[in-house]
């Protein structure tokens, strides 16, 4: 069983032209210029996901708003690699707790007498120093 989402290249240009609401020779200009990157079938159709989709009205509304093709290019370049550096950020997350809840003799740290890092191990406490120290002023 294959599992769909935002990335599965479902549409042809002729719906995807439709969806974005945009002729469909403006799609494969897009294309030619690397703004977005439909998949291919095996016969070279173009196939748009729907995260394609989803960029096509960006393309359209960053245009509308006088950004230059160029321009659009680059915005577009950057949200993507935010997208994935945001995924890579969720993927370390996601193994730092695996980590976290598997590691034997995980470390706990707290603050020494003078300020320094301790390190304890799970489970115990910090020995803490409970003497009272009674100043008296010397008369003279």
């Amino acid at each position: 069983m294959t599992m769909m989402d935002e990335n599965s290249p479902l549409f042809a240009i002729a719906m995807a032209a439709e969806l974005a609401a945009l002729h469909p020779q403006t799609l494969r200009q897009y294309d030619r210029l690397g703004l977005v990157r439909p998949r291919r079938t095996v016969g070279k159709s173009r196939r748009y996901s729907m995260r394609d989709v989803a960029q096509l009205r960006e393309i359209a509304r960053l245009g509308a708003e006088g950004v230059s093709l160029e321009g659009i290019r680059r915005v577009l370049e950057l949200e993507n690699h935010v997208s994935e550096l945001q995924a890579r950020v969720r993927e370390l997350e996601s193994a730092l707790a695996d980590e976290l809840l598997t590691r034997p003799g995980r470390r706990v740290f707290a603050a020494g007498e003078s300020g320094d890092v301790v390190s304890l191990r799970a489970g115990t406490r910090a020995q803490r120093n409970n003497q009272v120290v009674v100043w008296r002023p010397t008369t003279h």
